[in-house]
């Protein structure tokens, strides 16, 4: 069964930040509150784990679209071509925030993904996941959580959220209550930034 591991955003316990960390560095995977929905986390280095959430997910792993979240920009270069000037400042304008940057993926990217052309970005202005992000030193890789209900889309309250996964996930963190709207997703890999998805956040960072 699950850890549940209670957090607070506005200062995050680093023993339990730790204990989280052990989790994913031995291939776990946990689910955790973003700036906008949960998500269902693990490290990007690991490919077991990967193929797990692949697998939870229903997908083949090359096929998936799972986006990076970081800590701050300092990982782009680890995984994303040089970027343009114009895309940097939007990039700098709107992160932390609830965005996922759709940018143009580097030839460092994880083997499972070397094929992708692509890679979506994300740092969340939430203080619990920068805080594992920066305790793991590497990104993790994210998808949201969906609920069956056909009305609300993504579950918001954690102890639910255990109920429903606490044998599916290593550790289920509760930040609270999430958010039900997604992040925006913005592909800066052409001429002119196309807004993919529009969620959270606000398309005036453009």
């Amino acid at each position: 069964m699950a850890q549940f591991i209670k957090l607070y955003n506005e200062n995050p316990n680093p023993k339990e930040i730790n204990k989280i960390v052990k989790v994913l560095q031995r291939g776990g995977i946990i689910i955790y509150p973003t700036d906008t929905v949960y998500g269902l986390g693990c490290d990007i280095t690991n490919t077991k784990a990967l193929e797990r959430i692949a697998k939870i997910k229903g997908v083949k792993l090359e096929k998936t679209s799972f986006s990076f979240v970081c800590n701050d920009l300092s990982h782009l270069s680890d995984y994303v071509k040089q970027i343009d000037t114009p895309t940097y400042k939007i990039l700098k304008r709107s992160l932390p925030g609830p965005y996922t940057f759709v940018l143009p993926g580097s030839n460092s990217l994880p083997r499972v993904f070397k094929k992708r052309k692509t890679v979506g970005i994300r740092v969340p202005d939430n203080n619990i996941a920068r805080a594992i992000v920066k305790a793991l030193g590497n990104p993790i890789v994210s998808s949201s959580i969906h609920d069956e209900d056909e009305i609300i889309e993504y579950t918001t309250d954690p102890e639910l959220i255990f109920e429903k996964w606490q044998n599916i996930v290593d550790v289920v963190v509760d930040g609270g209550y999430g958010d039900n709207y997604p992040s925006t997703v913005i592909d800066l890999t052409t001429d002119e930034p196309e807004v993919i998805r529009e969620g959270k956040g606000s398309l005036n960072v453009l």
